[in-house]
């Protein structure tokens, strides 16, 4: 069962989500995220330090969602795991869904923060260093070209999935999941030693 310091976290982090969401982050003030939560601003500052803090807590947990699916999706080679990836971005979209505007925005205003910046880019360059070892695996298995540059590969992978996210966001296409592995297939395409199996030459 949750302490009731459990619950008060719980229900601010909620109430921080619906006013996120509903207004965005500049526009959402610690007193409404308080108000909406039903507690007082002491509660608040026990818990979270800023309301930039609070933030980041939402970020966390969206990403700890994609970290969680990363360690579930290894395949035998890593073009099968490159595929399995395209798999996740249906959990990952529901998750996000609707929030995404809030981490753009959110994203932009980091940028002026050196400090808040840091800790939003960590996951990103969590993300590229990922796959720069996943190419470098597949290098070593056979499976992909070995004269690949394995950052840049990974910056590309990186690139692909933030531009379907974006897309997901600005666009409302039913086949949206096709197009997220076709355009796996279609970078594979370019990394991979052979046509399509994924097995050593």
């Amino acid at each position: 069962m949750q302490t009731r310091s459990e619950e008060t976290r719980t229900h601010l982090l909620e109430a921080a989500l619906r006013r996120f969401a509903s207004v965005g982050y500049n526009a959402a003030s610690v007193d409404d995220i308080c108000a909406a939560a039903g507690v007082s601003k002491g509660a608040f500052y026990h818990h979270f330090p800023s309301k930039q803090a609070l933030f980041l807590a939402l970020l966390n947990a969206w990403l700890e969602t994609i970290d969680s699916g990363f360690q579930a999706v290894r395949q035998e080679t890593v073009p099968e795991t490159l595929r399995a990836f395209t798999g996740l971005l249906p959990a990952i979209f529901a998750a996000a869904d609707g929030h995404l505007p809030m981490f753009l925005e959110f994203w932009l205003q980091a940028s002026r923060d050196e400090t808040v910046w840091q800790a939003t880019i960590a996951p990103y360059q969590r993300y590229q260093q990922y796959f720069t070892t996943l190419i470098q695996q597949g290098q070593t298995e056979g499976s992909l070209r070995p004269e690949l540059d394995a950052p840049a590969a990974a910056k590309t992978i990186v690139g692909l999935a933030i531009g379907l996210l974006l897309q997901r966001l600005l666009t409302d296409d039913a086949n949206w999941e096709k197009t997220a592995h076709a355009s796996m297939e279609i970078l594979l395409h370019g990394l991979m030693q052979n046509d399509s199996s994924g097995e050593k030459p």
